[in-house]
């Protein structure tokens, strides 16, 4: 801890050389790094989106929630590798200590990906300002949409809302 802000590292991704589609956070919550598990606060809409969509259900456990997506093509992760902020809310980040994931990497070695879905706004403005311009255009295929964040933190729509928002990468996934 540093100046009462906490180290959070991020997780590796979820995905296979299948995955067509990433869904992108910003950063695990504190309850998901202390349960090591992405999207582990009890009350996050991620799971029971991804229940929704996909029969991913919160009952399920984690590893079998993973496969559930792996073997629909989706795939996540977070912008964020590294970074120190205190609590979990993405406004907390202190953005001197961020440290990126590699994406030049990732889209490398996962070419069947073309569809980036940003879980909140947050995410998006992070990859837009730190992954997009580095990237040089080598991946112009990509096509990118925000979705409604999944975090209890953003009230303003209901699980039925955000489940209809969402809908779109199961729509994408046909196509």
């Amino acid at each position: 801890m540093v100046n009462g802000l906490s180290d959070s590292n991020g997780f590796a991704p979820i995905v296979s050389q299948q995955a067509k589609a990433l869904i992108l956070g910003t950063m695990p919550s504190v309850a998901s790094l202390l349960k090591q598990q992405y999207y582990g606060h009890p009350r996050n809409a991620f799971w029971p989106i991804m229940a929704a969509l996909f029969g991913a259900d919160i009952e399920f456990d984690y590893q079998q929630r993973k496969e559930i997506l792996i073997g629909n093509g989706i795939a996540v992760w977070d912008v964020l590798q590294y970074c120190r902020r205190p609590g979990s809310l993405d406004a907390n980040i202190d953005m001197t200590s961020i440290k990126i994931n590699d994406f030049e990497y990732f889209f490398a070695h996962y070419p069947l990906i073309t569809r980036l879905f940003f879980n909140g706004s947050t995410a998006e403005k992070m990859y837009r300002c730190h992954v997009l311009s580095e990237l040089n255009n080598r991946f112009p295929y990509l096509e990118y949409r925000r979705l409604p964040s999944t975090s209890p933190a953003y009230a303003s729509l209901g699980l039925a809302q955000k489940i209809e928002a969402w809908q779109v990468i199961k729509e994408s996934m046909i196509k």
